[in-house]
């Protein structure tokens, strides 16, 4: 499927690879990673503190270094305003699959280059 601005995607399956696209550049993983890092971290420190209202600091986390990411680094528009949900479901995804050392071949079948 090519990616235009008037394609939508009916499946995760299909949005995944044009997620991916959309984060083509090393630097723009690498800060997404810092984000979804303090996210977890943040989430293990309210449930361990049992101060709640540390999770009102989740999406400020995540969302300033990836959106610091998009819009400096790759310059383009995040797909989570289009893509809520499965952006957040993505961008997990793609965090998991670095820290198991399985991205390369996602990004490979992406059509990108690594």
């Amino acid at each position: 499927m090519t990616d235009t601005p008037a394609t939508r995607y009916a499946t995760f399956a299909e949005f995944w690879p044009f997620y991916l696209r959309e984060h083509a550049r090393p630097l723009t993983r690498a800060l997404h990673y810092i984000g979804t890092t303090l996210v977890v971290a943040v989430a293990v420190f309210a449930i361990a503190t049992g101060r709640w209202w540390w999770l009102l600091a989740m999406p400020v986390a995540g969302y300033f270094f990836a959106w610091l990411a998009h819009f400096a680094v790759e310059k383009n528009r995040p797909a989570t305003f289009t893509y809520p949900l499965w952006s957040l479901a993505a961008d997990f995804r793609m965090w998991w699959l670095w820290l198991t050392g399985r991205l390369g071949a996602e990004l490979r079948a992406a059509g990108l280059c690594i």
